[in-house]
């Protein structure tokens, strides 16, 4: 194999794309067509200028991480319970469908733009409701998103070159995590893959067209994430006005473009809800107002960035580490919390980012190998600042949308530093990449001491070797062999904490890749305070601010440690539900808020006898009501949306529900309602006037109120 089939001569400006061969429209005989190869040979075989390794390579590859990410799902049950029943209610609604509604009654949105809930609900809708048809569709987005980094790289790199950033994708612990959960990110990494592909083909022309389709994708992608998504523009944009093909003035005009397309592709939607009168439609999960601008430019948009959430968890503001979710600053994907998710190769990709950018420097406007490190070096950067500065909400699994800027940077840097390994300074770069991959792969292996000890000083050991092989001029085919022998060891550490992150069922709305272990994960007001591993095998964990499993008001919300309804260990307390299942389950306080609830036999069976009410019950924040809704099949009201603090409905309506028959029982406990991590109380208030008004029974261990017998005449 030639030097040139790890990287072709990217230099100098792109031309138009090669126009077919002349068929004798100009009287001249045609020539004849070259034989066509057989379409299932083509499949296996690939284009004719590729290796003949390459595509069974891919195919190897794409195989394996579908094996990785589709084996034993059905283990993790619902995973996020919320998203799952949004999904479970898509296939019952058209209108749940379109607006992402929590129940099949169009009460209340999902408190995010719904895009990544409709694969889910086509599965469900095919296959029917099933913990494997909700998380399959994650599953072959993570094959598809390795597939199309693999497209993109190969286009300008080399197969080799594109394999690797393949490879480094599919296994990096946080990316085996989500693509094998039912969160909003494994769809929005996977559009703004494709986004990028869709930018690499336009920085080859200048063509217009693909400027539309990157827009339009990173729309989409703001459909599934709202802001995130737009993380990856200034690289794209930057890239493009450096390295576009057009004059400059062309070039600005098409930018002018791609913003156009990725309002309207995003926009859409929004319109729609924004134009819908409110009575028409389902209440705006996660807003103050019941509307979409206040979730966008509050709680879930810009207030993740400054800590400025009203109707967050914790209320929003700064503490004085940093954000309420742990502290912030530029060492923070690297922490306690962030740094086994996705910051095995982050080294290694800027080191690689860097000594491209540099090789690169003198080389006309339009080079693709560096355009090529402007885009993904700009999304890695980005996208790595807004995470690690942050003030919001932050979660560790956010981590994954740095993924495939991770393996495109190693994987193109590879490539290109190895095919100037002639020069010193190609050699020192890979040394240093190398070696930082090394040291930081120890590191974080000490984090976790009691788990697979043994791979560590082998990492250490080999890594350091090879590192200081690479600093020595060799031939191409021992250079090979050093070269595919430093990959191995890279890849070493992140692979077996991928192995047992698929390995562990997963569920509860804060999933952790990885081996569980001390001090990993945080809530408000923790800065790392045991993880909220949640599920079967997923370990225990502590949740935030509380104790052994203790969920009655953390007082890191500002609160007491006693919120109404309320549970602790497990135990009945303040009229809650008792029915939390050890840590990282339950069903009060902030147990109940973020992983769900165990539902009993007879309690499933009493919901299931309200088929004349339009919902069968009510429940305190959306995670719990969640839980009784996948469990009996029936519409149940998620009271305060997601946080349990949106103020809907208000206590005249939940009233005017009540009297109208509408709402059959009531569950107690569950979610923050109106205490230290609201700003209505009318989750509270709800909770008080039913029980003020109806009597309490306890089914399977929980509180519920029949809501069609009060005890009294009053207010019902």
């Amino acid at each position: 194999m030639s030097n040139t089939t790890l990287i072709p001569p990217t230099s100098g400006p792109a031309g138009p794309d090669p126009a077919p061969a002349a068929h004798g429209d100009d009287g001249a005989p045609a020539r004849p067509e070259p034989p066509r190869t057989p379409r299932l040979r083509r499949l296996w075989r690939g284009p004719d200028a590729d290796p003949a390794w390459a595509r069974p390579a891919l195919l190897v590859l794409l195989l394996a991480t579908g094996v990785l990410y589709l084996w034993g799902l059905g283990a993790s049950g619902w995973a996020n319970s919320y998203y799952s029943a949004a999904a479970q209610a898509a296939t019952k609604s058209w209108k749940a469908f379109f607006y992402g509604s929590t129940d099949s009654s169009n009460f209340i949105t999902i408190d995010k733009t719904p895009l990544s809930i409709w694969p889910m609900a086509i599965s469900a809708r095919i296959f029917g409701v099933s913990s494997w048809s909700i998380l399959a569709p994650q599953a072959l987005e993570g094959v598809a998103m390795v597939g199309i980094l693999y497209a993109t790289v190969k286009r300008w790199f080399s197969p080799a070159a594109a394999l690797v950033a393949g490879a480094v994708a599919a296994l990096t612990p946080v990316a085996v995590l989500m693509f094998r959960f039912n969160n909003p990110d494994s769809l929005l990494v996977l559009l703004l893959v494709g986004a990028a592909y869709a930018m690499t083909r336009a920085l080859e022309a200048g063509r217009t067209r693909w400027l539309v389709l990157t827009g339009a994708l990173v729309g989409l992608a703001f459909l599934t994430k709202e802001l995130q998504a737009f993380l990856v523009l200034p690289g794209f944009g930057l890239a493009y006005l450096l390295a576009g093909p057009p004059r400059l003035a062309r070039r600005i005009g098409q930018l002018v473009v791609l913003g156009v397309s990725t309002v309207l592709a995003g926009g859409w939607w929004v319109a729609i809800v924004q134009l819908t009168p409110a009575s028409a439609r389902p209440y705006i999960g996660g807003s103050q107002n019941n509307s979409f601008w206040n979730v966008l430019f509050g709680y879930n948009g810009f207030g993740r960035l400054t800590g400025s959430e009203t109707g967050s968890v914790g209320g929003g503001g700064a503490g004085a580490a940093g954000g309420q979710w742990g502290p912030t600053g530029w060492t923070r994907l690297f922490n306690q919390a962030f740094g086994g998710q996705a910051s095995w190769l982050i080294p290694a990709a800027l080191v690689l980012l860097v000594g491209g950018l540099v090789l690169t420097l003198r080389r006309p406007r339009t080079d693709r190998t560096r355009a090529a490190l402007i885009v993904w070096g700009g999304w890695l950067l980005v996208t790595g600042i807004a995470i690690s500065l942050g003030q919001g909400i932050i979660h560790e699994y956010y981590t994954v949308a740095l993924v495939p800027a991770i393996g495109a940077l190693v994987g193109i840097g590879g490539a290109v530093m190895w095919r100037h390994r002639e020069r010193w300074f190609a050699r020192a770069v890979l040394t240093a990449a190398l070696l930082a991959t090394t040291i930081w792969a120890y590191t974080l292996l000490g984090r976790t001491p009691a788990w697979a000890p043994a791979l560590r000083p082998m990492i250490l050991i080999l890594g350091v070797a090879i590192s200081i092989a690479l600093l020595v001029p060799m031939t191409r085919r021992v250079g090979l062999a050093v070269l595919g022998a430093g990959l191995v060891v890279a890849l070493a550490a992140p692979t077996a904490y991928s192995l047992s992150t698929a390995r562990t069922p997963h569920t509860g709305s804060l999933p952790l890749a990885g081996p569980a272990s001390a001090g990993r994960g945080f809530g408000p007001g923790g800065g790392g305070g045991g993880g909220f591993r949640g599920g079967p095998g997923g370990g225990g964990g502590f949740r935030p601010g509380a104790t052994n499993g203790a969920t009655n008001g953390p007082p890191a919300f500002g609160g007491t440690g006693n919120l109404p309804g309320a549970t602790t260990n497990g135990a009945t307390a303040n009229g809650g539900t008792g029915a939390a299942a050890g840590p990282g389950r339950g069903g009060g306080g902030i147990g109940g808020l973020l992983g769900g609830t165990t539902v009993g036999s007879k309690l499933t069976k009493l919901l299931q006898t309200g088929d004349s009410y339009r919902w069968s019950a009510a429940a305190v924040g959306a995670n719990n009501a969640a839980s009784y809704q996948l469990a009996s099949g029936q519409a149940v009201m998620a009271i305060g949306g997601f946080n349990g603090s949106d103020p809907a409905p208000t206590l005249a309506q939940f009233q005017a529900y009540v009297r109208h028959h509408a709402i059959h029982y009531f569950i107690g406990g569950g979610g923050l309602g109106g205490g230290p991590g609201g700003s209505s109380g009318t989750s509270s208030a709800i909770a008080t006037w039913v029980a003020a008004h109806f009597t309490a029974k306890t089914v399977s261990g929980v509180t519920v109120y029949d809501l069609s017998a009060p005890a009294s005449s009053t207010g019902a």
